[in-house]
């Protein structure tokens, strides 16, 4: 089980470039980018928050709807995979692995992601939680991610990059994780994950092999 945002794909990366496209449009410079992102919070601020900064500091002839749809659709359509990302999938799925996309969020916006990013041909099944009805940490969506593919959290890994969401729905559950620290120090002290990873391809290569 793998994260979509900030892990199997640089979502703030995808951010930042629509956000760049949305600032052009208005003739703004680019460096704005720089103050907004800490508000985005890695696409965990509500969209509101996030436009109301925007357009309380900037001349931004758009409404707040209109600028919320910007920022979700900067975001859908500059999902990218890296091609290291896809080769570890492939190789873990040689290896006789079933791959399952678990995110949050919606199922047409991240069903969006995954396909503008490739990944609907690469994985063996992707679970929103929006289908789900609850998000990570909840343990339904991992069995749901489980039972997508006719199996069970038995011999199952979640990778993911947040430890309110990713790590603590596969502690809660007794599956072991991987923990894309991105450049942070791991903060929880009541659980850790089972391995902490500098890249995604190390810890999928790390969850495929152990």
């Amino acid at each position: 089980m793998i994260d979509l945002d900030n892990t199997l794909i640089d979502r703030d990366a995808g951010f930042r470039t629509g956000l760049v496209a949305i600032l052009a449009d208005h003739g703004l410079p680019a460096d704005h980018a720089d103050w907004i992102m800490p508000f985005d919070d890695r696409g965990y601020a509500p969209r509101p928050v996030v436009a109301k900064a925007m357009l309380d500091r900037l001349d931004l002839d758009i409404t707040e709807d209109d600028l919320i749809e910007a920022l979700y659709r900067g975001s859908r359509e500059n999902a990218r995979l890296a091609p290291e990302t896809a080769a570890a999938i492939g190789r873990a799925r040689a290896d006789g692995h079933r791959v399952v996309i678990v995110t949050n969020g919606p199922v047409a916006g991240q069903g969006e992601k995954i396909r503008n990013a490739g990944l609907d041909r690469l994985v063996d099944a992707s679970i929103a939680s929006e289908a789900v009805g609850v998000d990570k940490p909840e343990p339904a969506i991992f069995h749901a991610a489980a039972a997508a593919v006719g199996g069970s959290l038995d011999d199952a890994w979640m990778i993911g990059d947040r430890d309110d969401a990713d790590i603590l729905g596969a502690h809660r559950l007794g599956v072991p994780s991987v923990w894309l620290h991105l450049g942070r120090d791991w903060a929880p002290a009541d659980y850790r994950p089972t391995h902490i990873a500098d890249s995604v391809v190390d810890a999928i290569e790390h969850a495929a092999h152990v």
